[in-house]
């Protein structure tokens, strides 16, 4: 006697702007996420300003997020978080296409962003979606010890 392999699980997943509502869930996971986390006003600044704040969530468990601003023809990604418990599992192509999606509805030419010289790990993911280094910003993030660490400035062409 043969049985089928179970079927895997399917999640609801949906997509819901932050909102104060959501902030809670959020702030637990970029602390869990970050050493030097954004804070609370951080966040209630980027609401304030009309930034777009999405959030991607499976069932009621809050998978990542992106908050991004609108420029002149283009869009700039200020925050992209997985939360740590979902890393490695394909949510962050999921986050930035989704991005992108709405960029390019926005009529940008491109995407930046910046990245820490030390993450590897969303270097690679960045390079794999088509984001290509242009420049780097010396001492721009904070880092242990009260030092600082530089970034690499990325851009995303969104129309040929």
């Amino acid at each position: 006697m043969s049985f089928a392999p179970a079927p895997a699980p399917t999640l609801a997943l949906r997509w819901e702007a932050l909102s104060l509502n959501t902030l809670d869930a959020l702030l637990e996971v970029e602390q869990q996420a970050y050493s030097h986390p954004w804070s609370r006003g951080n966040f209630i600044d980027a609401l304030a300003s009309g930034y777009h704040c999405q959030l991607l969530w499976a069932d009621n468990h809050l998978l990542g997020y992106t908050i991004a601003m609108r420029g002149v023809q283009e869009a700039h990604l200020l925050n992209i978080t997985v939360a740590p418990t979902h890393q490695g599992q394909g949510w962050a192509r999921v986050l930035l296409e989704h991005l992108a999606l709405w960029a390019r509805s926005e009529q940008a030419q491109c995407l930046w962003l910046e990245v820490r010289t030390s993450n590897a790990r969303a270097l690679s993911i960045y390079t794999a979606h088509g984001y290509q280094r242009v420049g780097l910003r010396k001492r721009y993030y904070p880092a242990a010890d009260g030092a600082r660490e530089d970034a690499i400035v990325m851009q995303l062409p969104l129309w040929p």
